[in-house]
């Protein structure tokens, strides 16, 4: 009889870079400390031209120190910016609404996309001194032509706001909306807290998927609702890497 699928979940630092080291520091603390002993971190290369990860340095020393006590890093985009010109109505309002000028693969060329992901994959390799677990966009926005770089690209394991895939396969590995805070505004962050809070309650996916950000550590509210989410949620999952749903998805093969 085969065992059935655990329940799992996973958490994630997003926006990793030399600019963000004191907040990193904070949500890795703050999620160790409500039992997220497991967790991924979505690495930035070049955070917006202004905080690249130079090899060498103390910074590229932290990641491959997580990295070897067992920290996916993934790799987050490249400068995490979006400079594309949008001609589509719905690509104009993703990049205008879901994102502040942060969907940097939402428009990209595929050549342009196929540079950014291979530069970045050979400095977080280089760096960690590993392979990177995958790749997720900023935003979680890709355009078409990044999905196929991807794809050419063999990476194996990407995440949207709804689901976690494998971009050479187009198979789906997990399909479950990310629990994330936003706070751009008192608006956002409210619904986003409500938003949390029902999430945690009713937890209707085997696969839940929590996501923080280096902006949540301002926000004494947001770190509370953070807690509570995944100490709520540990209950009834195991806290798991990433890498985890590709042995489920070969073991169900």
């Amino acid at each position: 009889m085969a065992e059935r699928p655990k329940r799992r979940l996973l958490v994630a630092i997003h926006d990793v870079c030399p600019r963000h080291e004191a907040e990193v520091d904070c949500l890795r603390d703050h999620l160790l400390g409500c039992g997220g002993e497991r967790m991924a971190m979505l690495v930035v290369p070049n955070f917006w031209d202004r905080s690249p990860i130079v090899r060498g340095s103390a910074f590229a020393a932290r990641l491959r120190a997580w990295a070897a006590e067992g920290v996916e890093m993934f790799l987050h985009g490249y400068v995490h910016r979006d400079d594309a010109q949008h001609t589509s109505r719905i690509a104009r309002f993703k990049s205008r609404q879901l994102t502040a000028g942060e969907g940097e693969f939402l428009g990209l060329s595929h050549f342009e996309a196929t540079v950014r992901i291979e530069m970045g994959r050979r400095l977080l390799e280089d760096v960690t001194g590993q392979p990177i677990a995958g790749f997720v966009a900023p935003a979680w926005l890709y355009g078409p032509s990044a999905k196929r770089a991807l794809a050419d690209a063999a990476i194996d394991l990407a995440e949207d706001h709804w689901r976690v895939w494998n971009p050479a396969t187009e198979a789906t590995l997990a399909y479950s909306p990310v629990i994330t805070w936003a706070t751009r505004t008192q608006a956002r962050m409210a619904s986003s807290l409500a938003v949390a809070s029902v999430a945690r309650r009713l937890a209707p996916f085997r696969i839940m998927r929590v996501g923080v950000h280096p902006g949540d550590c301002g926000e004494p509210k947001v770190m509370s609702s953070i807690a509570e989410t995944v100490s709520t949620l540990r209950r009834s999952r195991v806290v798991s890497r990433y890498a985890d749903l590709k042995a489920d998805a070969a073991c169900a093969s």
